[in-house]
């Protein structure tokens, strides 16, 4: 038999909201061994899962990971450009100065950003699998030459319910391959 996103997925699921704010998405990425979360829209009751335990319900509205993050603390041109020349002279030369104190735009990058809402800076074009869909499916999506897609939400009914990440269909290969071999 064929595997599918729901032989792969993990349903323990870390979402972030599209009000939660970009230094609080930043805190809980420090501490998460992923890249990224999905962001979901939740509804006030839990869903079960096949498992008996519950992930929160809610609809993939986006993903934010650390690329998004990252992209808002980067510096872009941060070049100063001053013009010499005093009376009584009448032509100036302008002399670019760099400004950028990587520790100084950090902090003033943090301070710019860290109260925005996610759903500013996340991906809101994210792309989703369901439970049945195919590894090969799968594959083609996590080697999408276009796109750098690490992690596929695993969406059934609108809400999600799993993720499969690049991670998880390497390792199942893997494993596949070994128990062949033997």
């Amino acid at each position: 038999m064929p595997l599918t996103a729901r032989d792969l997925m993990e349903t323990d699921v870390e979402t972030v909201a599209p009000d939660d704010e970009v230094s609080e998405v930043l805190g809980r990425l420090a501490r998460a061994d992923f890249n990224g979360f999905p962001v979901v829209e939740s509804e006030t009751s839990e869903t079960p899962r096949e498992d008996g335990e519950a992930v929160d319900g809610g609809r993939v509205v986006g993903i934010v990971t650390q690329h998004d993050l990252v992209h808002l603390f980067q510096t872009e041109d941060r070049v100063l450009w001053l013009p010499i020349g005093l009376p009584p002279f009448t032509e100036t030369l302008t002399y670019a100065i760099d400004v950028s104190w990587d520790d100084l735009d950090l902090g003033i990058d943090l301070a710019k950003h860290a109260g925005r809402p996610i759903r500013e800076v996340m991906t809101a074009d994210v792309v989703t699998v369901t439970p049945d869909t195919d590894l090969d499916t799968i594959l083609d999506l996590l080697a999408d030459d276009e796109r750098d897609i690490n992690r596929l939400p695993v969406v059934e009914n609108g809400e999600l319910v799993g993720i499969v990440a690049r991670q998880d269909v390497l390792r199942t290969i893997r494993d596949q391959r070994r128990e062949s071999k033997r």
